[in-house]
């Protein structure tokens, strides 16, 4: 496609932009990852004498980190707009993040979104695929302990059983209180034929928006967090009561990441801010643990259920957007589907 003269200089500033935006990434590397890494060498002494004390320091350097990267985005104008349930509520409480995932910016977005929910970011535990362990903010995620995850059949089980050892030897021990997890296994654009065709070989709901969630991790985190009380049922907040003291995981929270256009942000886009500005819809809702089913099955049930509802809210979403609709609901309460439905 041809440039015109007209388009020639606002296609020479983007450009100009971008390189000057990278080479201020760049710079914001070079200087705060070593620096984050020579406190946590410095402060080993301290991990010995007060591991807790450690772990918490470590925790707010970490969100500063975190704060630097989503700082990339508001400064292009990627901001975000959040509905459904206030999550501020339950930030000292233990909760596990269902987030349905479209591209590399659903991290970067959320790493905006939890700024501002107390020590979240601090406390909280990210599982994520392997790949990002190579990546220059790999070694951080490592020393934070954060999981990292690899993909396919071949490898399923030996990374659940990793999982879990990553778990007991790493969640508790360093005080942490969120886990993020996308379910999906994989991104929108790469995973939807493959799960289109499964849910139509078994079934299941066609869906577009989102891709049926695969249960292993899920079931992992929620068997190895959960407190079970004398009768063997799980130990959990109530909806209602969202001040619970009680132990262990307390909380779900269905997340869902909407872009206007249904065109996701990657990480080139969060660093460069070559696209023109915009607003990133999320959606929360939560639910109490003790509502949620442990059992394999009833558990699988349940997982596709919110995604049969996150593609409800994203096709309302979509199609309120593109009717030109600028505020007011973009989102409305999913429909109640039973389990009979699948």
């Amino acid at each position: 496609m041809a440039v015109t003269l007209e388009e020639a200089p606002s296609l020479v500033w983007i450009l100009v932009k971008a390189l000057l935006r990278f080479a201020f990434m760049v710079a914001n590397n070079v200087f705060a990852i070593p620096a984050y890494i020579c406190y946590v060498i410095v402060l080993q002494p301290l991990r010995m004498l007060d591991s807790k004390l450690f772990w918490y320091i470590e925790g707010l350097m970490y969100k500063w980190l975190l704060g630097m990267v989503a700082s990339w985005g508001w400064y292009a104008g990627y901001t975000v707009m959040e509905w459904g349930d206030d999550i501020k509520t339950i930030s000292n409480d233990e909760a596990v993040m269902l987030v349905n995932h479209q591209a590399t910016g659903d991290v970067c977005t959320l790493m905006m979104c939890l700024q501002d929910k107390g020590l979240v970011v601090a406390q909280m535990m990210w599982l994520m695929d392997h790949i990002f362990k190579y990546t220059n903010f790999g070694i951080v995620s490592l020393i934070h302990g954060d999981f990292f995850i690899r993909q396919g059949k071949l490898h399923r089980d030996q990374q659940l059983l990793l999982l879990k050892r990553h778990l007991e030897n790493n969640y508790r021990n360093r005080d942490r209180k969120w886990i993020v997890l996308f379910p999906e296994g994989g991104f929108l654009r790469k995973r939807r034929e493959t799960s289109q065709a499964f849910a139509k070989k078994n079934n299941l709901p066609f869906l577009t928006h989102v891709t049926l969630p695969r249960i292993g991790a899920t079931k992992v985190i929620l068997s190895a967090l959960v407190a079970r009380q004398e009768n063997g049922s799980p130990a959990g907040g109530d909806a209602k009561e969202l001040d619970s003291k009680s132990k262990g995981l307390q909380w779900i929270i269905d997340t869902t990441i909407a872009y206007p256009k249904a065109e996701p942000i990657d990480i080139q886009t969060w660093i460069l801010g070559y696209r023109k500005p915009r607003v990133t819809h999320v959606h929360y809702r939560i639910f109490p643990i003790k509502d949620v089913p442990l059992e394999t099955d009833d558990l699988s049930d349940w997982l596709y259920q919110r995604f049969i509802e996150k593609e409800d809210l994203l096709a309302h979403f979509y199609e309120t957007v593109s009717a030109g609709v600028r505020s007011g609901v973009l989102f409305r309460r999913p429909t109640e589907y039973s389990s009979t439905t699948f």
